[in-house]
């Protein structure tokens, strides 16, 4: 279990935000999603509770033009806990 100090720094720097996102994987596959908050390593996402999230993907923030790197972290439900590895150019077949 974390340290409490630890869950309330954590806490602090999380930015709620609510954009809509799209989870991409493979050649051409495509899961919407809801970013609930985001910080620099990470986000919260909602995502229904019977559609399977990659361990890792690219998150693609239309709003933003960002592609994430993501790797899942976590998965409760609909929520999902990824750590963002870094940024990608965003693959030429969405057409997002």
């Amino acid at each position: 279990m974390s340290d409490p100090s630890e869950q309330k720094e954590r806490a602090l720097h999380r930015q709620r935000v609510l954009k809509g996102g799209a989870i991409l994987h493979g050649t051409q596959s495509e899961i919407r999603c809801t970013i609930r908050n985001m910080h620099s390593n990470g986000a919260e996402l909602r995502v229904p509770a019977d559609i399977a999230v990659p361990k890792s993907f690219l998150l693609y923030v239309s709003v933003d033009n960002i592609a994430y790197q993501c790797e899942l972290r976590w998965r409760t439900g609909d929520r999902a806990g990824v750590e963002i590895t870094g940024t990608a150019p965003k693959p030429h077949w969405h057409y997002g």
